[in-house]
């Protein structure tokens, strides 16, 4: 198996010492919940011709059929190339979460009603509010993260203490202190700039350490030899360190991203119209929640998902030195 930084990992999960005992530990789980009593289980049993009287039974075929199924797709599924295997085994867990999701017994013609309420509204104010926040975020983070590293001791403090605050209390204390502690002040602030605000401070702790630890995988001879050839410290930054430094940034930061599009959910306290907002209170109309919680969260992991791909491009542009 070869990857990217040019090293070759065993293939461990590939070996039958690994995915056999799985299939054991299946094959027991099923027996445990007494997979034979569920609706598929019964279904299953009595299109096999079983007596309605024989749970134990049923619970023991179910749970072979299963397992061999299980046991069948590892089997093809290792046939095929290292690419492959990952698209068909995403599409069949895929598939089985919307199998799940569709087990309920949902209001299609309500949820056809509201999600294009729920796109147009509340996924745009979601993307906007979480575009903004990673960008003022990342902001305090290189700011952060620069403090950090200098031999300023006001500015190593002031990083110091920022980054233990807003690092140490939650999102949603953060959001209430804002929202609620600025008017005390003289400061009436709007709900969504609020929730920026919160957003942004809190992330741009969690993105300081990041950029420091990003910025220090850099050795200090490339420092030197900038020195060396009479650059500015700031074009040294810049020209010399950031790029390099990318390669470690970007994916944590990535991960902040995509976790900050969905606690981004958390500004609903404060009545903006994001996505999880509008989700609450337009299932509430017609007592539809489950409905509109399930479309909310397939909307959040479409948006996440895109994220990744977007992610992985970014890694792939900055990885191109490392995998020439």
């Amino acid at each position: 198996m070869h990857y990217a930084d040019n090293v070759d990992y065993p293939r461990l999960l590939s070996r039958p010492s690994v995915y056999i005992p799985g299939l054991a530990a299946l094959f027991g789980l099923l027996l445990y919940v007494q997979a034979g009593t569920t609706s598929f289980g019964q279904m299953l049993a009595s299109a096999l011709g079983m007596a309605a009287d024989a749970p134990f039974a049923a619970n023991l075929v179910v749970a072979v059929l299963v397992t061999g199924i299980v046991a069948l797709n590892v089997f093809v599924v290792l046939r095929l190339s290292l690419k492959h295997q990952v698209y068909v085994v995403w599409a069949e867990l895929a598939l089985l979460v919307l199998v799940f999701f569709y087990s309920f017994d949902l209001s299609f013609e309500f949820i056809g009603r509201k999600i294009g309420f729920l796109i147009t509204q509340g996924l745009t104010t979601t993307l906007y509010v979480s575009a903004v926040s990673i960008f003022i975020a990342s902001v305090l983070a290189m700011v952060g993260a620069v403090a950090k590293l200098s031999s300023n001791g006001i500015a190593l403090g002031i990083a110091n203490f920022y980054t233990s605050l807003f690092r140490g209390l939650p999102l949603l204390m953060q959001i209430y202190l804002i929202y609620l502690g600025l008017p005390q002040l003289g400061y009436v602030i709007d709900a969504v700039p609020a929730g920026i605000m919160a957003l942004s401070l809190c992330y741009g702790a969690y993105m300081t350490e990041i950029f420091r630890a990003g910025i220090e995988s850099i050795p200090k001879g490339q420092w030197e030899a900038s020195r060396a050839l009479g650059l500015k410290p700031k074009d040294t930054m810049t020209r010399i360190i950031l790029p390099q430094a990318m390669r470690i940034i970007i994916p944590p930061t990535g991960n902040q991203f995509i976790a900050m599009l969905k606690d981004s959910s958390l500004v609903s306290v404060v009545g903006v119209w994001e996505l999880m907002y509008l989700a609450r209170t337009q299932g509430q109309t017609e007592f539809r929640h489950i409905e509109m919680m399930i479309t909310a969260s397939l909307i959040y992991w479409v948006m996440s998902i895109v994220l990744e791909l977007i992610q992985t491009r970014i890694e792939r542009r900055f990885n191109r030195a490392q995998t020439r």
